[in-house]
């Protein structure tokens, strides 16, 4: 199934009545107020979902920032959506589907099938000068029956292995990587053996995925084969699952680790490496330029920065 899908689309499809199931996931971090930010505009007929409580388990140093809610948990959640079996989901938010690839990536590991990203969010909506509501509907149950294990995750131990045998990617900016900042986790640096790839570098100024030819020549500069075994993890399962939606673009697989930093740096028997990784600063070579196709600024010590880094999690 395809991950995006574009505002002309979804506009149509809204206009022909098909059932869609809209799900607004305004969140970054250190901003708590995605709810009243989703009642001063959205698209007619969205639900709010609230990722800190809705999307995740209550923080503990043992699990991380955002650990998964149990199964039963999250079908609760979704059928208060009111997700029924066989529905189209569609997820947006304001970052550039950086916060709603974290439902979008919970709902396709859970078994459906239909559920994609709105590629450019709210932003793109607006730009196309489509309609927004501020009102709030409480949408009618759901009986959506949600499973498990369909796009893969990993444990804190199998993460520590993982790149003795595949590729561990970290979608933070580099600047945590290299641990040179470290706005929340305890450590700074990253998992040994992990190569940096911030997830930012996956989208357009306007906050829309390259291309799909683009993204693959970027995750093949990275080590990337068809054949590989890829992971991918950030400060805590939020913007992990949009890097793997834009391997899911360019036609890679990943697995999800949803500790991801926050787990691993609590336990303080984890080694966390610092400085430059197998790809970073001159070896990190950009021969078509995607770089600055995503509006990533390249630093003088040859890390790559954004100016919306706030917003990864």
């Amino acid at each position: 199934m395809p991950t995006i899908i574009d505002v002309t689309e979804l506009s149509q499809r809204l206009a022909a009545g098909k059932r869609t199931v809209l799900l607004d996931v305004r969140w970054v971090l250190g901003d708590p107020h995605g709810h009243a930010h989703f009642r001063q505009g959205h698209i007619p007929g969205a639900v709010y979902v609230d990722l800190p409580t809705e999307l995740a388990d209550p923080a503990e140093p043992a699990r991380g920032r955002h650990p998964l809610p149990p199964t039963r948990t999250f079908q609760e959640h979704a059928r208060a959506w009111g997700i029924r079996d066989g529905d189209t989901v569609v997820a947006y938010d304001d970052a550039g589907s950086t916060a709603a690839a974290r439902v979008w990536w919970m709902l396709r590991n859970a078994g459906l099938r239909s559920v994609y990203l709105l590629d450019g969010g709210l932003r793109a909506w607006r730009e196309a000068g489509l309609p927004l509501a501020q009102d709030e509907q409480e949408p009618a149950p759901g009986d959506v029956v949600l499973g498990q294990g369909q796009m893969g995750a990993v444990t804190m131990a199998e993460a520590a292995d993982w790149p003795e045998a595949g590729i561990l990617l970290d979608a933070r900016a580099g600047e945590r990587y290299w641990g040179e900042l470290e706005p929340i986790d305890p450590r700074a640096g990253h998992i040994p053996g992990a190569v940096s790839a911030p997830t930012l570098e996956n989208l357009t100024p306007e906050g829309k995925f390259l291309p799909p030819g683009i993204l693959r020549a970027r995750f093949e500069r990275l080590g990337l084969r068809p054949e590989s075994k890829v992971a991918v993890y950030c400060g805590s399962g939020v913007t992990a699952a949009h890097q793997i939606a834009a391997l899911e673009i360019a036609g890679f697989q990943a697995a999800l680790y949803p500790g991801s930093f926050s787990q691993w740096s609590n336990h303080t028997a984890n080694p966390v490496a610092t400085g430059p990784g197998p790809w970073d600063a001159e070896d990190r070579a950009d021969p078509d330029n995607t770089g600055a196709a995503a509006g990533v600024a390249r630093m003088p010590s040859g890390k790559l920065s954004s100016a919306e880094g706030s917003v990864e999690a």
